[in-house]
């Protein structure tokens, strides 16, 4: 992704409906399964502006993974939390030394999924998580996927796919963002068609450029937000987004992970 477009998240993650949408669903998610704990070993993946970062702390160890020495210094900076850098390919880690790892709208940003996957795989813990989230349904594959410099968007059978061949197990996958879907879906087709038949106005912005009123920033927030409280408890089958935790399986009482 654009430098530009991380410091626009950055400006934007703390009052934007989208960010604070996820972040309540996420952490319903992850408090459900982490209530309590304070001793993890955690990643983040792909943490951008460190928006997240600080917040996984309150489960134990959180430290983040970027590319680029300007993204972990504004991370680092905004968070107070352990920055690497480096790439998902190479992951400076030890052998099975994770807990929980989370890519928030991460994997679609790499081109060889497979490869992250696996390195994924190695340093994580026998029974840890990893954490998606993704963009849903390739067929909205627009501008705002090419400014952010999105590999791919996913379906539920995609996602289990990729981590079932990196020895990953699906523990829950939904998608989600579905509330305010109907009023998404058509919006993201009538750019589409824009952008094929008109062109575009503005290449480099990406959808988060648009700022909603107060009001309204505020009501989508609450829709959205409110899907945690289901999430917790059941999977939705259509959404803009998806979502999946996934395990490493505990081996057999007496063996040894290879």
């Amino acid at each position: 992704m654009e430098l530009s477009a991380y410091q626009q998240f950055a400006d934007l993650e703390e009052e934007h409906f989208w960010f604070r949408g996820r972040r309540s669903i996420f952490f319903a998610i992850l408090d459900k399964l982490y209530h309590g704990r304070k001793d993890l070993e955690i990643l983040e993946v792909g943490c951008g502006a460190g928006g997240l970062l600080k917040r996984l702390s309150i489960y134990g160890n959180a430290k983040g993974l970027e590319l680029w020495p300007e993204l972990c210094k504004l991370a680092k900076d905004r968070s107070g939390q352990s920055m690497i850098c480096g790439n998902a390919y190479a992951i400076p880690l030890a052998d099975q030394s994770q807990d929980l790892i989370c890519l928030f709208d991460t994997i679609e940003h790499i081109p060889d999924e497979g490869q992250a996957l696996a390195e994924i795989q190695r340093v994580l813990k026998p029974g840890g998580r990893v954490f998606f989230s993704v963009p849903a349904y390739q067929f909205l594959f627009s501008n705002n996927d090419r400014v952010a410099h999105h590999c791919r968007r996913y379906t539920k059978g995609r996602l289990q796919k990729v981590c079932k061949a990196a020895a990953l197990e699906a523990e829950k996958l939904s998608y989600f963002n579905s509330f305010l879907f109907p009023l998404i879906l058509p919006a993201v087709l009538l750019a589409k068609g824009k952008e094929k038949w008109i062109g575009l106005k503005d290449e480099n912005k990406t959808n988060l450029s648009r700022v909603f009123p107060g009001p309204i920033n505020a009501t989508f927030a609450g829709i959205m937000s409110s899907e945690r409280h289901l999430l917790r408890h059941m999977n939705f089958p259509v959404g803009h987004s998806l979502l999946g935790v996934f395990r490493r399986p505990t081996p057999p009482s007496g063996r040894l992970e290879p």
